[in-house]
């Protein structure tokens, strides 16, 4: 049954004869680690015993009692698994669209905490995921640590950003990118999320 669905949907397969499967044929969709290990993401399972022992029955289109297949199925796997695999693929370096932080907005002093509480606020509007770094540490400090821990996107404030309505923009996937209207570097910003751009990253890494 599962391999007349895969031809008829026209997917490639290789059946593996022996492999583990204690309670009916399975599918497995593999995907290979860093280290080009295949580890399981997906599997789809029929189990050919579970309605039997819980005597689970449906009424077919003409009125016959008939006993179900039991599909599992898991969307990703273990949960632990794939975000390891993910943190394995991008080396930590996480697309913006899956970061749990996207924006890291950096004063040069506590004069512009205001400011940057005000581009914070902005950026949430637009549904970023967005911190302030307020501690009263040198910028360049704050940069590296930034770049250390993979924020995709860092934007300085100071006096002109404020007066003019703009941020200086850090990325990490071209270094310094110049001083940006706040507005337009939000629609580029949602732009990438929205269609979960792979930006190439051009500078390079930071190191301990």
């Amino acid at each position: 049954m599962m391999r007349n669905i895969l031809n008829h949907i026209g997917i490639k397969f290789t059946e593996a004869d022996g492999e583990a499967a204690f309670y009916g044929p399975k599918l497995d969709i593999q995907a290979k680690n860093v280290y080009g290990k295949e580890d399981t993401m997906i599997t789809i399972q029929l189990d050919m015993f579970l309605a039997e022992r819980f005597d689970m029955t449906y009424i077919d289109q003409n009125g016959e009692k008939k006993r179900p297949y039991i599909i599992h199925r898991t969307s990703m796997g273990c949960y632990e698994r794939t975000l390891a695999w993910l943190i394995e693929k991008y080396e930590g370096n996480f697309p913006t669209w899956l970061c749990p932080e996207q924006v890291r907005v950096l004063p040069i002093s506590e004069k512009y905490h205001d400011y940057a509480q005000k581009v914070k606020k902005e950026l949430q509007k637009n549904g970023i995921l967005v911190t302030v770094d307020e501690r009263s540490e040198k910028i360049g400090y704050k940069i590296r640590e930034a770049r250390l821990e993979r924020v995709p996107y860092l934007l300085t404030v100071g006096q002109r950003e404020e007066q003019e309505g703009t941020i200086s923009v850090r990325s990490r996937y071209l270094g310094d990118e110049g001083q940006k209207d706040l507005q337009k570097f939000i629609s580029d910003i949602c732009e990438e999320i929205r269609t979960k751009e792979i930006r190439k990253i051009m500078v390079a890494k930071e190191t301990e």
